[in-house]
């Protein structure tokens, strides 16, 4: 099977954590017909192949990028023009997406990039609390209580086909120190090593933005030895 095979036959599986806490709700992409199919026509354009990844780990599906296209890090703009797969969907840009869209460019393009990276999340479902995003670690109860379920999806999708000796955390702060946590207690990855979130980035230090995508590129090629 290729990774995408793999990866729709983990997406086509996908369970969901009962009994959330009051008040918050699952926003899981791949319930919606378009995103779903928009998602397959992505992963069969750039990961039909056998070759594992390098994993770069996010937070949780967001409701501009992942949540709407089923693909992370990539808001319908990008997923049409950078990628080559027109949607109908509300051309609203996402932050985060402008961002990874520019490291990839500096890498050599989507080809390139996605040739030998995958991007992912320690929750492969999105969550949401008074109509707003919540990532998984807000609240601790809820990330507690997810912690079972995130550690089985993310050992699922290492079998698909991951570079098992590092990992990236996208985020230093509480994604980078959360992943840590379930890396020593659950040996997912030799190393998780850091990188800047990219809404961080394009919110608090825009003027630095050259410096943060060439530290992706650095890191990245360091890891796959390019």
């Amino acid at each position: 099977m290729t990774f995408q095979e793999k990866y729709f036959s983990f997406i086509d599986h996908l369970d969901f954590p009962e009994s959330l806490p009051h008040g918050v709700e699952i926003l899981n992409p791949f319930s919606v017909e378009a995103s779903y199919a928009l998602a397959k026509s992505f992963y069969k354009k750039y990961y039909s192949d056998r070759a594992p990844r390098l994993f770069l780990i996010g937070i949780n599906p967001g409701r501009f990028g992942a949540g709407v296209t089923g693909v992370p890090f990539t808001d319908p703009v990008r997923l049409e023009q950078k990628c080559g797969i027109s949607n109908d969907l509300n051309k609203r840009l996402e932050l985060s997406s402008v961002f990874v869209y520019e490291v990839i460019e500096a890498f050599g393009g989507v080809h390139s990039f996605y040739a030998h990276i995958f991007f992912t999340s320690v929750s492969p479902l999105g969550f949401i609390k008074d109509g707003v995003n919540l990532n998984y670690y807000d609240i601790p109860e809820v990330r507690d209580f997810l912690e079972s379920y995130m550690v089985k999806s993310l050992k699922q999708q290492i079998e698909i086909g991951a570079l098992s000796h590092i990992a990236f955390s996208m985020g230093k702060g509480e994604n980078l120190k959360y992943l840590k946590y379930l890396n020593k207690k659950y040996r997912l990855f030799e190393d998780i090593q850091p990188l800047p979130h990219p809404r961080w980035v394009m919110q608090y230090r825009l003027k630095r933005k050259r410096e943060f995508i060439n530290e992706y590129i650095d890191k990245i090629s360091s890891a796959l030895k390019l």
